[in-house]
């Protein structure tokens, strides 16, 4: 063998080739046509694509997309056989996501979040939590958990928002009570890190732009069919089950993953002099908390204002370059924004495709009759344990959003005497939570898993009991919370 062949690479390189060819060589199942079938196979080896990510995920990507628009498939009606779809039209579907609103609000997103970083404003809150409740063990878990919650509605990357501006700070402070990873994590520093990682989940289902996948997984709902709700009435809808897991969380870890040490005065002092070092707010931090404050009115107050969620997060970004908060180059040079804006453009697009060829519509009829056997609500309490079991199986929420959101429609537009619409916000709005399953589930996990704070099986262990519960409340407070609010939400 070649010296520096590395085969898992290749293997991982080759597989999304082999499982769409595999697909396309199968037989083309009855009701749909051959060009159905072709653009599912590339769907499918786009999938395995974003589950071993052999290359980056937007380059991956744009090669499904490049296939789609060479082969001609993938725009409304090419889902026939012999259909005439000229070039010019299968170019401008396969570009029709950069023009896309929710993309858009999530490229803004992460320009937020360089303001937040550059202004300081986002370390200076942490700080100030910590140094407020850090006096005993709990108040600290509680002071993370705040901060999170203060970030959460404007910065969409929970990997930016929780491994960038949180980890930094939380990992500071076990060594201080000499609890390291490898020599008494059980201190303090596992119970932190844990904290830490459970409360970011919580808020990536409290806020709409709490976390990528969220609002992108409602695009692609709508591209299948249903209404979809607005970032208030996505708020509006998890507020109960929110409060209460929010709640819950640091409470909750300190009785089933307790630390060794309960107090912790000399945190908050040490808070209180990094605070210090920070010296006062300035003028860029008063301009960001401004411009922030500005956002969360106009995001809530959308419809009253007339103003589309992206418009606001456009206007946020060119405020914050008047403010001198980030500069051109700052959004030039943002790499993660634009790549996450190149991913999910081409994402949007092809998903859409699953519809526009036909494919939907051939696994709503070859599904639906399993459902009818069914009660409405034995229907849908199965379909939102299902979609949050199979989070085990995805290494991003992102993956797992592309492939079962589409799918998932579909089977509940299918059930009988229920409405599809609410049906999907039920099942979208615990992905946050159910990212606390796996150490690779979401953007955060693995930066927080990578401490070894928390070994394997502990994380695995507590991912499930953690799972468990966070969806026992949803569905005990939200599915009658939702039931009942929905109507009002809804328009």
């Amino acid at each position: 063998m070649e010296a520096g062949f590395d085969v898992k690479y290749y293997t991982k390189l080759l597989a999304p080739v082999i499982v769409g060819l595999f697909v396309f060589m199968c037989p083309t199942p009855e009701g749909l046509s051959i060009n159905a079938w072709l653009y599912t196979s590339i769907f499918a080896g786009l999938v395995v694509g974003l589950i071993l990510e052999p290359i980056p995920p937007a380059l991956i990507g744009i090669i499904a997309v490049v296939l789609a628009v060479l082969f001609k498939v993938g725009p409304v009606g090419s889902g026939k056989d012999g259909a005439l779809i000229k070039s010019a039209v299968a170019i401008n579907w396969g570009l029709s996501g950069f023009s896309n609103a929710v993309v858009w609000l999530i490229f803004a997103a992460f320009m937020i979040g360089i303001g937040y970083h550059n202004s300081g404003l986002g370390k200076r809150i942490a700080f100030l939590l910590v140094n407020k409740l850090g006096t005993s063990t709990l108040g600290l878990g509680y002071a993370i958990a705040l901060a999170d919650l203060a970030l959460a509605p404007f910065i969409p990357s929970n990997a930016a928002r929780s491994g960038g501006t949180i980890y930094p700070i939380v990992t500071s402070i076990p060594p201080m009570f000499e609890s390291y990873p490898e020599k008494d994590a059980r201190k303090i520093g596992a119970y932190l890190i844990w904290v830490s990682l459970a409360t970011t989940c919580v808020s990536s289902s409290i806020f709409l732009t709490g976390q990528a996948p969220n609002p992108l997984a409602l695009e692609l709902a709508s591209k299948a069919g249903v209404h979809t709700v607005s970032w208030m009435g996505w708020f509006i809808a998890f507020a109960p089950v929110g409060i209460v897991l929010f709640a819950l969380t640091p409470l909750l870890a300190l009785w089933i993953y307790p630390p060794e040490i309960k107090g912790s005065p000399i945190i908050s002092k040490w808070a209180g002099e990094e605070l210090h070092k920070l010296g006062k707010i300035s003028k860029s931090e008063i301009f960001m908390l401004t411009i922030s404050v500005l956002a969360l009115v106009l995001w809530i107050g959308s419809s009253a204002f007339g103003i589309n969620a992206t418009t606001t997060a456009l206007i946020v970004i060119v405020l914050m370059i008047a403010a001198k908060i980030i500069s051109w180059n700052d959004f030039l040079g943002n790499k993660p924004a634009w790549n996450v804006l190149t991913w999910f453009a081409t994402l949007v697009t092809m998903a859409a495709g699953l519809k526009n060829v036909g494919f939907l519509d051939w696994i709503a009829k070859a599904t639906g009759s399993y459902l009818h056997g069914l009660t409405p609500f034995m229907a849908v309490l199965g379909l939102i344990i299902a979609f949050s079991i199979l989070r085990y199986f995805f290494a991003s929420g992102t993956a797992y959003v592309t492939a079962m959101v589409g799918l998932f429609t579909v089977l509940a537009i299918s059930i009988p005497n229920t409405d599809p619409s609410q049906t999907m916000l039920l099942l979208l709005l615990p992905m946050g939570i159910m990212g606390v399953l796996t150490p690779y589930g979401t953007g955060h996990s693995p930066v927080w898993f990578a401490s070894g704070y928390v070994t394997g099986p502990e994380f695995w262990k507590l991912g499930a009991i953690f799972g468990i519960i966070y969806l026992g409340v949803f569905l005990v407070i939200g599915l009658p919370w939702i039931k009942f609010i929905y109507p009002y939400i809804a328009g």
